[in-house]
């Protein structure tokens, strides 16, 4: 993570307040809609595996090497995760494939899970030995 302030990182990266999925350069108007269908999708499966406490979103940013899409879920308590996906040009096509939509979502909620278990792991005494 580059910080907490929107100053912070790559100079071209999206500033707070910045709606990212406006900026990024290099898709057209299909290859952006099938993107964000992809994300959207991946954003929904991992609802499904977790509680109403967990905030999941996503958006397309302008990445290193072109548009690149993020998932990410803020747990109730630890930080939060996230999964880039820089789609090739079949990707932006065809749209991303299920089976990485299924991998991406189960991984990501597994690893906020996680993150909350390791949050609290020193606050809950054992309750047998």
């Amino acid at each position: 993570m580059n910080g907490n302030t929107p100053y912070a990182g790559r100079p071209d990266a999206i500033g707070a307040g910045q709606r990212a999925d406006a900026d990024v350069p290099d898709l057209s108007a299909d290859e952006r809609r099938e993107l964000r269908a992809g994300l959207d999708t991946v954003a929904a499966r991992t609802r499904e595996f977790l509680p109403d406490e967990y905030v999941v979103g996503a958006q397309i940013v302008a990445g290193s090497d072109g548009p690149e899409g993020t998932i990410a879920v803020q747990p109730p308590v630890g930080p939060a995760v996230s999964a880039g996906f820089t789609p090739d040009a079949e990707e932006l096509v065809d749209g991303i494939p299920d089976e990485d939509r299924d991998e991406v979502a189960h991984q990501l909620a597994a690893t906020a899970a996680l993150q909350v278990k390791q949050a609290v792991e020193d606050a809950i005494a054992p309750v047998a030995q």
